[in-house]
C-alpha cells in the first residue's frame, strides 16, 4: 500500500478505537461495563446487532465465495425476518422481564441450575472458537500486504481489540460499531463503483452481470429440495430459520446487544432494522464478488490467490513444473478473453443464437482454466501436504490491493479492519459476561462488590482474547471463513435453541428432561456431521427438534421428582 493508504487505515482506526473508549469512560460496575445501562435507542441497537455479525470474514470470504460458487449463498439469509419477528414476540420481552444480565440466567429461573450452566457452556465453547476464526480473517489482511508471517499479524490484530473491549466494555462496543457500520456501508458502495468503473469501456454494469450470469454465478435462488445442497430456498428459509432464531436469540454476542436498548420497543427496532437491511447489504457483497468474478476476465488473474503458497511453489523441486501451468493458465485466458469479446458483442447485437454459442464457449474455457489450477494445487499439496489450497479468502483482498487507485486501498482495508474489530469485541465481550455472571457470580463469588465484579469481567475478557488468539492461530486450516463459522455454530445453535424454545412454550417440561435431551442431541448432530448425513444449515433444525422431542418423552418417563421448579412467568 502506498504512504496515504496506510494514513487513510491509521487515521481511521485510531479515530475510532480513541471515540468508544472516550465515550465508554466512567464505567463503574457490570451493569454499565457488559450493558451500557441500558441506554441505547433504536439505531445504536440496530448498528451494533448488524456490526456483530458483519465481521471481517463476511467482507474478506463473502465476495471470494460468490467468485467461486456464485449467489446462491444469499439464500443462507432468508429465514432472518421470520426470526426476527419471533424474537421481537417471545424472546425480547421475556429477557427484558426477567431483567438478566445474560439470556442463560433466565433457564435457571425456568428449569434449574444444571441446564443454565450446559447451555452456557455450549455458548463459550463455540463463541470461543467463532470469536479466534474472526480474528484470524484481517490477519491474513496484514499478513500478505506486509509479507509477515501471519502468527505476528494474528498477535497484533489480537492485541488491539483486547486492549479496547477490556477497557471500555459494551459501550465502548457499541459506540464503536455505529462508526463502524457508516464507513463499511460508504465503503461498500464505492467497492461496487469501481469494480464496473475499471471494466473496459465498452462493457457497462449489464454487461459484467451477462457474463457472470452465463457462467453460473448469479444463481441467487435455487428452488430444488436436496438435503446435501448447502444452499437452496428450502435449506436458507427452514434450516436458516433455526440458525438466526439461535444466532439472535440466544447467542450472547447478539442478545447482549440489543439487551442494551432503552426499552422493549427500542430493542425490538433495533432487531427489525437489522432484518430489514441485512438481505440487501449481504447481496451487495456477494454481488461485488460476481463483478469481480467478470473484472477477472478481461484482467488475468493470478493461477492461485494465496502469495504465501504461490512462493513456497516457486522455491521448490517444482517451481519449473508449475511455470509451465502458469503459462498455460495465461493462454487459457487469452482464450476466454476472446470468447467474453464474442459474448459481449452478442449481447449489444441481441443476437441470442450467438449469446447462447458464446455463453457455451466461454463455460468450456473456464473449466480449462479451472483444470490448470486444479493441477497448480496439486502441485502444491506435493510440495507440502499441509498447503493451504483453498484461496477463496484472498481474491477480494487481491483486487483490493492490486487495481483500486491510492486512497481507496487504505478505506476498503479500513473496512475489514473495522468489521473483524465490531464482531471480535461483540464476541469477547459476550464471553466475557457469561463467563462473569453465569459461572464467577453463580458458583465462585455471590456477593462481592460491583468493582470486584467489574475486575473479574475485564480479567474473563483477557482471558478469552487470548484463548481466541490461540484458536486464530490454527484457523487457516478450516477453508473459506465464512463457511467454517456457520458450519461451526450450526454445530451447537440447534441444541440451544431447543432448550429455550422448551422453555418458552413446553411448560410442563422440567429441568432435567431438557439437561438429558440436550446431552443426547448435541451428541446426535456431532454425529451427523462426522459421517456427513446432511449440510450444515439442517443440523439447525434437527438438533432443536431432537431436544424438543426428547425433553416430551423423558419428562413422561423420569421420576415425578425430576419434573423441575415450576416455570417462571415471562408474560
Amino acid at each position: 500500500m502506498s504512504a496515504t493508504d496506510w494514513l487513510v487505515l491509521g487515521v481511521t482506526l485510531f479515530s475510532i478505537v480513541a471515540y468508544g473508549i472516550w465515550k465508554s469512560r466512567g464505567a463503574k460496575n457490570i451493569e454499565s461495563y457488559l450493558l451500557a445501562d441500558k441506554q441505547l435507542p433504536w439505531y445504536h441497537v440496530g448498528l451494533s446487532v448488524m456490526a456483530t455479525q458483519a465481521s471481517a470474514i463476511t467482507f474478506i470470504s463473502a465476495p471470494g465465495l460468490a467468485y467461486t460458487d456464485g449467489m446462491r449463498f444469499i439464500q443462507f439469509y432468508f429465514g432472518l425476518p421470520l426470526a426476527m419477528v419471533v424474537l421481537c414476540v417471545t424472546f425480547i420481552p421475556a429477557f427484558r422481564k426477567l431483567n438478566v444480565f445474560t439470556a442463560y440466567e433466565y433457564l435457571e429461573k425456568r428449569f434449574d441450575v444444571k441446564t443454565r450452566s450446559l447451555t452456557a457452556f455450549l455458548f463459550l465453547l463455540q463463541r470461543g472458537l467463532s470469536t479466534g476464526i474472526t480474528i484470524y480473517a484481517p490477519s491474513i489482511i496484514l499478513s500478505t500486504i506486509l509479507g509477515i508471517d501471519i502468527t505476528y499479524t494474528t498477535l497484533v490484530m489480537g492485541a488491539l481489540v483486547i486492549l479496547y473491549t477490556v477497557y471500555g466494555g459494551t459501550r465502548a462496543v457499541s459506540y464503536t460499531q455505529m462508526l463502524q457500520m457508516s464507513v463499511i456501508f460508504a465503503g461498500l458502495f464505492i467497492a461496487a463503483y469501481m469494480v464496473v468503473h475499471l471494466l473496459p469501456e465498452n462493457v457497462g454494469f449489464s454487461d459484467a452481470l451477462h457474463i457472470a450470469g452465463k457462467m453460473g454465478k448469479l444463481n441467487a435462488i435455487d428452488t430444488k429440495f436436496d438435503w446435501n445442497n448447502k444452499y437452496n430456498i428450502w435449506s436458507g428459509i427452514i434450516g436458516g430459520f433455526f440458525l438466526q432464531l439461535s444466532y439472535f436469540g440466544t447467542d450472547q454476542s447478539q442478545v447482549g446487544r440489543y439487551l442494551t436498548g432503552k426499552s422493549v420497543n427500542q430493542s425490538r427496532l433495533g432487531l427489525i432494522m437489522n432484518g430489514l437491511v441485512k438481505i440487501p447489504m449481504q447481496f451487495l457483497i456477494l454481488l461485488i464478488g460476481t463483478l469481480v468474478f467478470s473484472f477477472y476476465q478481461y484482467h488475468q488473474p493470478p493461477v492461485f490467490f494465496n502469495r504465501v503458497e504461490v512462493d513456497r511453489i516457486e522455491n521448490s523441486p517444482y517451481k519449473d513444473k508449475y511455470h509451465r501451468l502458469e503459462a498455460d493458465y495465461k493462454q487459457a485466458h487469452i482464450r476466454k478473453q476472446e470468447k467474453v469479446a464474442e459474448l459481449v458483442n452478442a449481447l449489444h447485437q441481441n443476437n441470442e443464437t450467438t449469446i447462447h454459442n458464446a455463453g457455451l464457449g466461454l463455460q468450456e474455457a473456464e473449466r480449462s482454466a479451472q483444470s490448470i489450477r486444479k493441477e497448480a494445487t496439486g502441485l502444491m499439496t506435493k510440495n507440502n501436504p499441509k498447503a493451504d489450497t483453498n484461496d477463496t479468502n484472498y481474491i477480494f483482498l487481491s483486487f483490493v490491493t492490486g487495481f483500486l487507485p491510492v486512497g481507496l486501498v487504505g478505506l476498503l482495508v479500513v473496512i475489514i479492519f473495522l468489521a473483524s474489530m465490531g464482531s471480535t469485541a461483540s464476541g469477547l465481550n459476550s464471553l466475557a459476561s457469561t463467563s462473569v455472571v453465569d459461572f464467577y457470580k453463580r458458583f465462585y463469588n455471590k456477593e462481592a462488590g460491583a468493582s470486584r465484579y467489574l475486575s473479574a469481567s475485564r480479567w474473563a475478557t483477557v482471558f478469552w482474547g487470548l484463548f481466541c488468539v490461540g484458536v486464530a492461530m490454527y484457523a487457516g486450516k478450516l477453508g473459506n471463513l465464512i463457511e467454517a463459522v456457520n458450519i461451526l455454530g450450526s454445530l451447537f445453535y440447534g441444541t440451544i435453541l431447543g432448550v429455550f424454545l422448551v422453555a418458552f412454550y413446553l411448560k410442563h417440561v422440567g429441568g432435567t428432561a431438557v439437561f438429558y435431551a440436550a446431552l443426547i442431541a448435541e451428541g446426535f448432530v456431532i454425529y451427523a456431521k462426522i459421517v456427513d448425513l446432511t449440510s450444515f444449515l439442517w443440523f439447525n433444525v434437527i438438533g432443536c427438534l431432537l431436544v424438543m422431542l426428547l425433553a416430551l418423552i423423558l419428562q413422561r418417563i423420569l421420576p415425578a421428582g425430576a419434573y423441575g421448579k415450576k416455570p417462571a412467568r415471562t408474560d
